[in-house]
């Protein structure tokens, strides 16, 4: 038997030669070869004090439809929870007080869970009882806001669909008090 020899090539580069496809599908699997023609979207970043409320469009534990721009002219609450956060729990009965309250007065209570999808039946069961619009971000189609930080995570919007107040759960739940404050405070604004 005679040797096959290959003057030009380096030593063990004709058994790395069967791999160089393999090792092409991983990286166009991984996109590291692959350039997409489409512009990327800029990711969503959480609006400020001041700010407009971003676009956001879920939909209701019922299935009815949650359009944040559909609720200009009315305050709204809009809160980030989870199921299994507990500081939100504690906020959820001041928040639906708030609801009852206020709804007369333009003040409209959301609430969406930021729980994950298969986690759907633990928020429904957080939120059974409750009397405000509740559902699931994860269910959104189209959420500028972003995945929430922090949890619970609140927005105080106006009329005019400007951003007025975030609370935040840089001290645990936000108290009755607080989300009270935020409101009237909308409330006092006259349109």
């Amino acid at each position: 038997m005679r040797a096959i020899t290959f003057s030009n090539t380096a030593p063990g580069s004709i058994l790395l030669a069967p791999l160089a496809p393999l090792a092409l599908l991983v990286l166009l699997a991984t996109g590291i070869l692959v350039r997409s023609t489409e512009a990327k979207a800029a990711p969503a970043v959480a609006p400020l004090v001041g700010q407009a409320a971003p676009v956001l469009v879920a939909r209701q534990f019922d299935g009815g439809a949650i359009e944040l721009a559909s609720l200009r002219g009315r305050i709204v609450v809009l809160n980030f929870w989870a199921s299994w956060c507990g500081p939100c729990r504690e906020e959820m009965p001041a928040l639906d007080a708030l609801a009852r309250e206020f709804y007369d007065q333009g003040v409209v209570i959301v609430g969406l869970s930021a729980d994950d999808r298969h986690d759907r039946p633990d928020a429904l069961k957080a939120a059974r009882g409750l009397n405000y619009t509740l559902g699931m971000l994860s269910e959104a189609t189209r959420n500028d806001f972003g995945a929430p930080r922090v949890l619970p995570l609140t927005y105080v919007i106006d009329r005019e669909g400007i951003v007025r107040s975030v609370l935040s759960a840089n001290h645990g739940a936000a108290s009755a008090a607080a989300l009270r404050e935020a409101v009237t405070a909308q409330l006092a604004r006259r349109p």
